[in-house]
């Protein structure tokens, strides 16, 4: 019981870190129509740029320095490679975006080396905040969900309570209307690509402490965060919310799960017929954890397929 507590803890603060990612990635497929399979690579460019900065301004200069430049390369991104394609379709895009996965991976390992860097905890942070039934949960790992959530009520408040939220949620329906009345569209969508990988830098600088830092931390999230994207609903920001929390808890729950598929079947009186499968029953719940995302995805888009808050329109 108390290691399943403290994996339901642990589970939302990684969902907060996935929504983190997510909540970009939303906002630029929902404004932009964009499938950015690159946004990942933002969140690993974060944690580099952070890693590298920290020995010189430390982690609060990191905090607010490296996510400024994972900006400024998602804006030329957007400017000088997504924008002129944009005109050949969805295709193009895409496969655009699927090259930067590469070329940022290969650029990375070119510097840093194809291996783990010692990107750890802050020491002035590494320090319990409370105990969860004697044992002690980590401040750091509050401190990710704390940033989570504000992030989340900046850009809910930024959304929906001022005029440049009504014009991204207008360019959202109707972007030839928003552009017929006199508002500069391109610049819109440029300004909204830059803040969603803004976003995924804030979350490479938290979560590159908090996880690992590696070439590959990029498409390790990858699948998750799309994930989270099509269960919350394309384009929806609390949605994105609502499936990242989902995912983060379910799959550490799972973790920490020590049954078996035949003691799980026998909740639904099939506990013999699992027996008879030999060996099999007897593996672990927690083996399945990393396939949780997955296995919530075809749930969800079977009961609603429109995602938990998508438009069903």
């Amino acid at each position: 019981m108390i290691l399943i507590v403290y994996s339901a803890l642990t589970g939302l603060v990684y969902g907060l870190l996935l929504f983190l990612i997510a909540a970009g990635l939303t906002l630029v497929f929902g404004i932009m129509g964009v499938v950015n399979f690159a946004h990942a690579s933002f969140y690993m460019l974060g944690a580099y740029f952070a890693y590298v900065l920290s020995k010189y301004i430390g982690f609060w200069g990191s905090l607010l320095v490296a996510p400024l430049l994972v900006a400024l390369v998602g804006i030329g991104v957007e400017r000088f490679l997504l924008r002129p394609a944009h005109k050949h379709g969805a295709g193009h895009e895409m496969l655009i975006t699927f090259g930067l996965v590469i070329v940022f991976e290969e650029v990375i390992k070119l510097l840093f080396g194809n291996r783990l860097i010692d990107y750890s905890v802050p020491p002035e942070l590494n320090f319990a905040a409370f105990s969860v039934l004697d044992i002690n949960y980590p401040f750091y790992r509050l401190l990710v969900g704390i940033i989570s959530v504000v992030l989340f009520a900046l850009l809910f408040a930024l959304l929906h309570w001022t005029r440049v939220g009504t014009l991204v949620r207008a360019a959202v329906q109707r972007p030839d209307m928003v552009g017929a009345l006199g508002h500069n569209v391109p610049m819109l969508f440029m300004t909204v690509f830059g803040i969603g990988t803004w976003m995924a830098g804030v979350a490479g600088v938290v979560g590159g402490a908090l996880l690992t830092t590696s070439p590959e931390m990029g498409m390790q999230l990858a699948i998750p965060t799309f994930v989270v994207v099509v269960v919350g609903g394309l384009g929806s920001l609390q949605g994105a919310l609502y499936a990242s929390l989902l995912i983060g808890v379910c799959t550490f729950v799972m973790v920490s799960l020590d049954v078996s598929l035949a003691d799980a079947a026998n909740l639904v009186g099939l506990g013999e017929q699992f027996r008879a499968m030999g060996g099999l029953a007897t593996v672990k719940l927690s083996t399945f954890a990393g396939s949780v995302p997955v296995l919530l995805m075809l749930l969800i888009l079977l009961l609603r397929p429109a995602g938990l808050k998508g438009d069903r329109a």
